[in-house]
Parts: structure tokens; C-alpha cells; sequence
């Protein structure tokens, strides 16, 4: 996906917000801002894409403050949270365990910022006030369908916190008889699953954890390894979860697969894009 004219505040929030993360030194900070200034007003253009654009700052600022992980702590507690109010969420399925109301929960995953939480948060009362709103986009029978004909999937997971609701969504995949794999980052970026966080939840009990051979922001094609590829071409079914995963395999041909995407329209340049409203809950078939 090309970046558009709000990518550009964008691109800088997450950049001082990886910086603080990774450093106290302030003069270090200070030049690696001028840095991406510099990076980003050689590339910022129309043609750009977004997600190769952001895997490439936040990887200047890796390189220059060697911290590997700067969300680390924050991937951390965000399992944690989401863990914790994973039985209550169960209960909530009890009333209507319909696929539709297990994909609203895993998009509800992916709205919930669960390093913005405390313990203390009534999260309880955000699920139930999403799960009263119907989806945008319903493409429900379609992947329902999917489901029944096809005989693996491969499932692009997005954040930490929303990888514990998505174990919901493949349990009940599982139920469908389907083979899964759960496809994770290779190197932490941004606050995206590894393996290790996938492990940490459990999401191994469902199916094979594959990385896709790199550390990018979302989905990036050209960077994705050769064993992750030969994956990918073999699996006629995908189900992408997030934002970014969205940007990325929107550039790329697929029209030999069924690809479902699971998110929540968070920004402006995704929801015009898509032709929805910010905000709304989608899962429509590409």
C-alpha cells in the first residue's frame, strides 16, 4: 500500500515513541530524529510504500541504539493483560459461540491496545459494548465456506495482547477439521509477535508456528524469506489479521488464493482505502 500525506505525523509518533523506548541518551535521540528526517524526506513520496518506509526507520533506530527490542517490556505486559480477562471473553462466547461472534472477538483483539491498559481497566465492557456492533464488511458465508473446503489455512498473526484472542478464533477453526499455520515475525518490530510471545500464549497448541524470515512492519514482500515463501505459494487459504499485513498484501497478486482480512480501520488512509468508516470492524475476503 502507498503511504499517503497523514502517514508522514504518523511515521514521526512511532518514531520518538521507539526512540524513548530504546534510549535515555538524549543527544543520541536527537540525532537519530535528524537521521530519519533526512531518510524520510528523500523517500516520502507519493510512490512510497508504507510498510517498507516504516521497516527501514525503525530498523535505523535498532542499528544506531542497539536495542534489539524496544517493546519488549510492553509485549510483556500486553500478553499478560489479555490473558488475564481471556476467561471472562470464553464466558461472553458461552451465550453465542457463532463463528461470526469469534471473528468479532479477534478483531476486537486487534483494537484493544492491551499496553495502553492496566489490570485495573474494565476491558470486560469494551468487549461486550464491540461485540453489540455488527461488522462493516461480513464476508461471513465466504469464510465459512472457506472453512468447510479447504484443507489448511495460513494465519498471519499482528500484535501481542490480540495473539491471545486470536487462540479463541483457531479453536474454533479447529473445529472445522483444517490444518493450521500461524505465521509470526522473525525479529521483534514494533510490538508484533515472535515466535517466542506466540509460545509464551500458547498459540502452538492449534498449529505449526512458522516466521516468515524477516523483521518488517506489517507484511513486506521482498523481504520475506525463501522457506516462508514456498509456504505461502503452497496455502490457497490465508487469513491476515491487522493493519499492516493488510498494506502488504494488498500490493501483491492474489488471485489464486481466498485471503480473509480481520481488522479494525484504525487510521484514515487504511479506512478510505477500503471505503469504510474509521473505526469499523471488517472481515472481507480480497
Amino acid at each position: 500500500m502507498k503511504i499517503s500525506y497523514e502517514c508522514g505525523p504518523c511515521f514521526l509518533r512511532q518514531a520518538r515513541e521507539a526512540l524513548d523506548l530504546s534510549t535515555d541518551d538524549e543527544l543520541l535521540k536527537m540525532e537519530i530524529m535528524e537521521d530519519i528526517f533526512k531518510f524520510l524526506s528523500n523517500n516520502f513520496t507519493k510512490d512510497t510504500n508504507s510498510n517498507g518506509t516504516g521497516s527501514k526507520m525503525h530498523r535505523m533506530i535498532i542499528e544506531r541504539t542497539g536495542c534489539i527490542d524496544p517493546y519488549h517490556k510492553e509485549k510483556i505486559e500486553g500478553n499478560e493483560i489479555a490473558l488475564k480477562y481471556l476467561p471472562e471473553v470464553k464466558r461472553i462466547l458461552e451465550n453465542d459461540d457463532s463463528l461470526e461472534n469469534y471473528v468479532k472477538i479477534a478483531i476486537i483483539g486487534n483494537i484493544l491496545d492491551f499496553g495502553a491498559f492496566t489490570l485495573d481497566d474494565d476491558i470486560e465492557s469494551v468487549i461486550g459494548q464491540s461485540l453489540e456492533k455488527d461488522l462493516t464488511v461480513k464476508d461471513i458465508e465466504e469464510f465459512e465456506n472457506a472453512l468447510r473446503t479447504n484443507d489448511k489455512v495460513l494465519y498471519l498473526v499482528d500484535n501481542t495482547g490480540e495473539i491471545v484472542f486470536d487462540k479463541l478464533l483457531l479453536e474454533k477453526i479447529k473445529e472445522y477439521g483444517i490444518d493450521i499455520t500461524i505465521a509470526v515475525k522473525s525479529q521483534p518490530i514494533l510490538n508484533d509477535a515472535t515466535r517466542k510471545e506466540a509460545l509464551d500464549v500458547g498459540l502452538d497448541e492449534f498449529g505449526e508456528i512458522v516466521e516468515i524470515g524477516c523483521g518488517t512492519v506489517g507484511y513486506v514482500d521482498s523481504e520475506i524469506s525463501d522457506e516462508f515463501r514456498e509456504i505461502f505459494d503452497s496455502h490457497k487459504f490465508v487469513i491476515s489479521k491487522g493493519m499492516g499485513n493488510f498494506e502488504g498484501l494488498s500490493e501483491i497478486d492474489l488471485s489464486n488464493k481466498e485471503v480473509f482480512f480481520l481488522l479494525c480501520a484504525k487510521c484514515n488512509t487504511i479506512s478510505r482505502a477500503i471505503g469504510v468508516n474509521l473505526h469499523d470492524m471488517l472481515l472481507f475476503k480480497k
